[in-house]
């Protein structure tokens, strides 16, 4: 290999189709139309470095993978030490009519092959700093979705034992939730099931306490230097406040980046999705 890379491949463009999973990748190499090279290795960065350095020294390499559990760590380093990455989003990766069977060695010999065809889509990779904010979004809607979880629950047992009859109907607000821990306090409920309505209302109160943290950390993330002007913009739209300018800045990045409208418009379908 060290031959073929010295007379070959100097100086050469190689692609990289690299299958990313917790434990090993697998990559496949091409150049000049043809695949050069196959292997597996564990999933550290130092075995892809080394690899690369002792395989294809004199070589400008362009690597592929699809983005996944792993987010972008991977795309950062392969970045830093000067090698060209692509993250493809996996539902956009090109599929050859004749594969039937999916596997590691199958998925990084198509990665490859679109790399070198130039036949793919790339993911917008935000730096690690909005990355890392955007965590704070990501997770306030999580724990929104928690807090709906457990409200939902809430009525469910109250139906199921046959005690909704005695609470109003309809969509209920916190101060119905609140009006609850109160009155099942006096209702001479079992131990058993008074247990289960005090845990169920102990999380739902962390989860509200989570959430007010979270929403307090959002807006004073919304008032630094490099989110201000954005929210501020955001803002001026009608019906968006504080909240959702900055959960919408977080999300969407440098929208200056898009040249036409059109391509706003197709990212913006595209991570509806």
């Amino acid at each position: 290999m060290n031959k073929v890379c010295e007379h070959i491949l100097q100086g050469q463009e190689i692609f990289v189709g690299l299958e990313d999973s917790k434990k090993t990748w697998a990559l496949c190499v091409r150049s000049g139309g043809a695949i050069i090279h196959e292997t597996r290795m564990p999933a550290d960065y130092e075995n892809l470095r080394n690899y690369f350095n002792n395989k294809f020294p004199k070589c400008s390499i362009k690597v592929i993978y699809e983005a996944g559990f792993g987010g972008f760590s991977l795309h950062d380093q392969l970045e830093a030490d000067g090698w060209n990455c692509i993250v493809t989003p996996p539902n956009r990766v090109m599929e050859e009519k004749c594969q039937r069977k999916k596997n590691d060695r199958n998925d990084c010999r198509r990665l490859a092959k679109n790399l070198e065809n130039n036949d793919y889509s790339s993911c917008f990779v935000p730096n690690k700093e909005q990355r890392e904010d955007r965590q704070l979004s990501r997770l306030y809607g999580q724990i929104q979705s928690d807090l709906v979880r457990v409200r939902n629950r809430v009525r469910r047992y109250l139906e199921f034992h046959g005690l909704d009859k005695q609470f109003p109907p309809g969509r209920w607000t916190g101060r119905h939730y609140r009006e609850l821990k109160e009155k099942l306090e006096v209702m001479g409920l079992d131990s058993s099931l008074r247990k289960s309505f005090q845990i169920l209302l102990t999380e739902m109160d962390q989860l509200r306490e989570l959430k007010t943290e979270l929403l307090r950390e959002l807006r004073d993330l919304a008032k630094t230097e490099r989110y201000q002007k954005t929210v501020e913009i955001l803002k001026s739209v009608p019906g968006i406040g504080p909240l959702t300018a900055i959960r919408l800045a977080l999300e969407w990045g440098d929208i200056s980046r898009f040249k036409r409208k059109e391509d706003f418009a197709s990212f913006f379908r595209a991570d509806a999705k």
